[in-house]
């Protein structure tokens, strides 16, 4: 009876934790947190010659900039991530301290809140145009210097497709920054992960509701998004051993996948997801304007300090694809944030102590040193 009841409670907590792990990557905008803003940068020309149209990036800000303009970092964010997504890293006393940064946290092209696909009137759903990882990082560009006049950031931090846009932010602007930090990213996107994200498309559009993308936005392919959370977040997420860790009783994985299903199914538009997925497909840094598809001399380039943290054991963004960013970016330190404890994708999504402990620690060091102790922000 007691192993009984300890188990329920075991898989209670496993199923909350799992729930946590889906919405930490899409926080809800609170009426605590700083203001929720938007920049109009009207129609946003994108590298393929197309255009959004009537395009506005989403942000919000933490701290103050200073008159020099010298302590501004920029946060960018993840497939499905919002402007919350690295908010484990940001307040008094963790890695981006807004007593010391003025810290601009950006929602990405096709998130939702930046012109989408889902919130687009002049080219709803499938009529929006394919954007890519560079068409994000150019849009945030604009936002910094059209906006804020920032000419020279401190540095540009993002996890996941955050980290991947970080990279890419270094190789298309390298005299905008002082520093990057890229969390579990890809400098290229590899086949495994473009196999991953096709195989989390099929699962949606194989809804009957899915209609080709155009779905009414009350009539939601919520079968396809079900399967795409538990996917997703559930488990490619996470290593074989960690799962292992949390579900001793294999049978509690399902319980908890279904927890985090019915909290996660909802937490984006589904053409949304599919069309940043599309972008995450196509990331290459070697294909960046004046490197010819050199993937290895767009690394070399990089003139940006660079700390990169990678998952152990990631199944979503390989560890061997940061590991060989890091052989051949001149200035970087690689730092795997849980090898004693491998939890894949998810050590960079901020639900574990241990890991945001790692993640501060080691950020909070490097952005030490790239500011020399402070005196580069006066």
């Amino acid at each position: 009876m007691i192993y009984r009841t300890l188990t329920r409670v075991f898989t209670a907590i496993a199923a909350l934790a799992l729930a946590l792990a889906v919405n930490k990557l899409a926080y809800a905008h609170g009426p605590n947190d700083p203001p929720h803003q938007s920049h109009a940068l009207g129609d946003l020309k994108l590298e393929s010659g197309e255009a959004i149209k009537d395009f506005a990036i989403s942000y919000v800000t933490h701290g103050t900039l200073n008159a020099n303009k010298s302590n501004a970092v920029l946060m960018v964010t993840a497939i499905g991530g919002n402007h919350h997504r690295i908010d484990y890293l940001i307040g008094p006393g963790r890695a981006l301290d807004p007593a010391k940064y003025f810290i601009i946290c950006t929602d990405a092209i096709g998130n939702g809140l930046s012109t989408s696909p889902s919130n687009s009137s002049a080219q709803p759903r499938m009529q929006f145009p394919k954007f890519n990882m560079r068409d994000m990082v150019n849009s945030q560009q604009r936002l910094i210097t059209e906006k804020f006049g920032i000419k020279k950031l401190v540095t540009v931090i993002g996890a996941s497709m955050g980290g991947m846009q970080a990279l890419q932010w270094a190789a298309s602007y390298p005299a905008m920054m002082d520093s990057v930090v890229p969390i579990i990213p890809l400098g290229r996107t590899p086949a495994w992960t473009t196999g991953v994200l096709e195989m989390l498309r099929q699962s949606i559009m194989a809804d009957p509701r899915w209609l080709g993308g155009n779905y009414a936005a009350s009539a939601p392919p919520e079968q396809g998004m079900r399967l795409w959370a538990g996917w997703l977040s559930g488990v490619i997420v996470r290593t074989p051993g960690y799962q292992e860790s949390l579900y001793p009783n294999a049978q509690d994985a399902i319980a908890a996948l279904k927890g985090g299903q019915d909290a996660g199914w909802r937490r984006m538009d589904a053409v949304d997801w599919v069309y940043q997925s599309w972008a995450y497909d196509q990331h290459n840094l070697g294909t960046t304007p004046g490197f010819n598809g050199d993937y290895h001399r767009a690394l070399k380039a990089i003139k940006a300090k660079t700390l990169i943290l990678a998952g152990t054991g990631d199944l979503l963004n390989p560890e061997y694809e940061a590991q060989e960013a890091a052989h051949y970016i001149a200035d970087v330190r690689y730092v795997a944030i849980n090898a004693q404890r491998p939890m894949g994708h998810v050590s960079g999504a901020g639900i574990s102590a241990p890991e945001n402990e790692v993640q501060n620690r080691e950020i909070g060091a490097f952005l030490d040193v790239v500011t020399e102790r402070g005196r580069k922000l006066q």
